[in-house]
C-alpha cells in the first residue's frame, strides 16, 4: 500500500469517526402531531408545547419531569403576608435568541398581553386574577393579584405563561424567539422542525448541539421509522401494540409513565339533547371504559370517572358512578324522551386514542340507540370547528394541561358547562392555601362534575415513549405536554 493510500485511508476513518461523534451531538425525535403554529401563548394546541416548552420558551417558573415546579426565569420571589403580591427577582444575564436582553419589561409585556381584553391566550383564565404588573427595576417585577391564589406559581409554569418579547412578537407564529437552551432553526411544514443549541444560554447548557422533531402521524409509519432507526426516539408513541416488540429488542428502551391527560368524550352541554343531564348520564353508562383502554390503547391507560389525574393525592375514584350498564342507559334515554335514541356527531382529531377510541365508542353508543356520525378532522379544523366554533355534539380529546379541573368553571369553554356553585368553589379554591382544605375542595369539585355527567370520562392517558437504548434524560412521565430536551444526552 502506498503512503498516499495510507493517508487517504486514515482520513476516511477519521471522517467516519467524526461523523459518529457528530451524530451523537444531535437527536431526531418523532411526534405524531405537528403544531398549527409556534406561539404557545395563543393556541390550545398541546403540540406547540411538545416542541417548544422549555427548549425554546421559558416562564417565570417551570415544570420538571417529576411534576414539581421550580424557578425558571425568576430565580426567586417574595410573597406578601396577605398572599396578593408576588415580587419576582429575575435571573441575571438572560438574553433572547435575537440577542436582546430579557428584563422586567418583557415580563410585564407578556403577562399584560396574556390578560388583555383582546388576548387570544387559550388559558386566559390563568391570568384573570392579576390586577397589576409593575416594573420595580430592570431585574425585578411585582405582580399584584386581586385576591390570594394558591396555584399562582403553578400557573406561571404553564406553556401559556412563557415570557416573550415585544420586539419579536409579530413573527412568533413562524419564527419563535425565546430564552431557552435551544434556538429555533427552521420549519419544513408537514415534515420537521429543527432546533440548534443556544451557545449564549444563561443557565445549564444543553448537551446536544441540535435536535429535529419529525412529524409522523401514521402509527404504521412511526413503527417503521423507529425500527429502521431513522429516528432516535418517539415521544407519545402512537402504536402501543408494538411496545412489546421494542421491549424485546436490545437496540431500544420503552418508557411508560403517566400524563396529566384526562381523555374524555367531550360533550356539548348546550346542544340538545346533551343539555339534559339524563342524556349525558345515559352516554356515560353506555361507555365501557376498559374495552376502550384495551381496544384503542392495548391496555395502557387508567379508567377515570371524573376530570382528575389518578396519580394526584387528591384523586377520588368515581368510576363506579358511571359503570358500563347499557340497560340503564336505555332506560335513562327513555326517561329523557328518547326511547328510540337519537343521532349526533362525533368529531375525532388525529391522535390514535381518538381515532381508534372513537370507533369503539360509536359502536357502544349504537347499542343503546345513539347513532354517532364520525367525522375525522385535523387539528386546525378541530380547533376551528369544535374548540372555537362549539359546533359539535361529541368529540374525543385528551386534556394534557396539568391540574386543569378549573376549566369547568368557564361557561364559555367549548363543552359549555355552566354551574354557578362550581364556579364559586373554584374561586374559593384559588383563595385557599391550606393543603388539607384545598384537597377537600378539589375532591368536592370532582364529585360535582361527576354528578352532572358533564363529559364522558374515559381514561388517563399513559405516557408511552420509545427511544434508542443509549439515549438518556428523556422524561418518563409527562406533567405537561412537553418533550424537554434540555437534559437529554447520549451515553458515553
Amino acid at each position: 500500500m502506498s503512503f498516499k493510500s495510507i493517508v487517504l485511508t486514515a482520513s476516511s476513518i477519521l471522517a467516519l469517526t467524526t461523523g459518529v461523534a457528530l451524530a451523537k451531538g444531535t437527536v431526531t425525535v418523532g411526534l405524531q402531531l405537528e403544531p398549527p403554529h409556534l406561539d404557545p401563548t395563543s393556541a390550545a394546541a398541546g403540540a406547540i408545547d411538545s416542541v417548544l416548552y422549555s427548549n425554546v420558551f421559558e416562564g417565570l417558573t417551570r415544570f420538571m419531569g417529576d411534576g414539581s415546579v421550580v424557578p425558571g426565569l425568576a430565580k426567586s420571589w417574595d410573597i406578601s403576608d396577605d398572599g396578593t403580591e408576588y415580587t419576582f427577582h429575575l435571573q441575571d444575564g438572560v438574553t433572547f435568541h435575537d440577542g436582546t436582553g430579557m428584563d422586567a419589561e418583557d415580563v410585564k409585556f407578556s403577562l399584560d398581553r396574556a390578560r388583555a381584553e383582546d388576548s387570544t391566550n387559550a388559558q386566559k383564565a390563568l391570568f384573570a386574577g392579576i390586577s397589576d404588573v409593575s416594573v420595580v427595576d430592570p431585574m425585578t417585577v411585582k405582580v399584584t393579584l386581586s385576591e390570594p391564589n394558591g396555584s399562582f406559581l403553578f400557573n406561571m409554569a404553564w406553556g401559556d405563561a412563557v415570557i416573550v418579547a415585544p420586539e419579536s412578537i409579530g413573527d412568533i407564529k413562524t419564527t419563535p424567539i425565546g430564552t431557552g437552551a435551544f434556538k429555533f432553526s427552521g420549519w419544513v411544514q408537514g415534515d420537521k422542525i429543527e432546533l440548534v443549541k443556544n451557545a449564549d444560554y444563561w443557565g445549564t447548557p444543553a448537551h446536544l448541539d441540535s435536535a429535529t422533531f419529525k412529524f409522523i402521524s401514521d402509527p404504521t409509519a412511526a413503527f417503521a421509522a423507529m425500527m429502521a432507526e431513522d429516528i432516535d426516539a418517539f415521544s407519545g408513541y402512537p402504536a402501543p401494540e408494538n411496545l412489546p416488540q421494542f421491549d424485546a429488542d436490545p437496540r431500544f428502551q420503552v418508557l411508560i409513565g403517566s400524563t396529566e391527560g384526562e381523555t374524555i368524550l367531550s360533550t356539548n352541554n348546550k346542544q340538545p339533547p346533551f343539555d339534559n343531564v339524563k342524556v349525558r348520564q345515559a352516554v356515560a353508562h353506555a361507555i365501557d371504559r376498559q374495552a376502550i383502554v384495551d381496544g384503542a390503547m392495548f391496555g395502557y391507560g387508567t379508567p377515570i370517572g371524573t376530570h382528575f389525574a389518578p396519580h394526584n393525592p387528591a384523586y377520588v375514584d368515581l368510576t363506579g358512578q358511571s359503570a358500563h350498564d347499557p340497560d340503564m342507559a336505555r332506560s335513562l334515554l327513555a326517561e329523557a324522551g328518547f326511547p328510540d335514541g337519537f343521532e349526533t356527531t362525533l368529531h375525532l382529531p388525529p391522535p390514535s386514542y381518538a381515532r381508534r377510541g372513537g370507533e369503539i365508542i360509536a359502536a357502544q353508543l349504537a347499542e343503546v340507540g345513539i347513532k354517532a356520525e364520525i367525522t375525522n378532522v385535523e387539528w386546525a379544523q378541530w380547533l376551528e370547528t369544535v374548540f372555537r366554533g362549539k359546533n359539535f355534539g361529541l368529540t374525543i380529546v385528551s386534556h394534557t394541561e396539568p391540574m386543569d379541573i378549573g376549566i369547568y368553571a368557564r361557561p364559555e369553554y367549548y363543552f359549555q358547562y355552566d354551574n354557578a356553585a362550581f364556579q364559586q368553589l373554584m374561586t374559593d379554591l384559588n383563595g385557599t392555601t391550606d393543603p388539607a382544605k384545598r384537597t377537600e375542595m378539589l375532591q368536592q369539585a370532582q364529585k360535582i362534575i361527576a354528578d352532572d355527567y358533564v363529559n364522558g370520562y374515559l381514561f388517563q392517558l399513559a405516557a408511552l415513549g420509545v427511544a434508542k437504548a443509549d439515549l438518556q434524560g428523556l422524561w418518563v412521565n409527562a406533567p405537561t405536554q412537553a418533550t424537554d430536551l434540555t437534559g437529554v444526552s447520549w451515553a458515553k
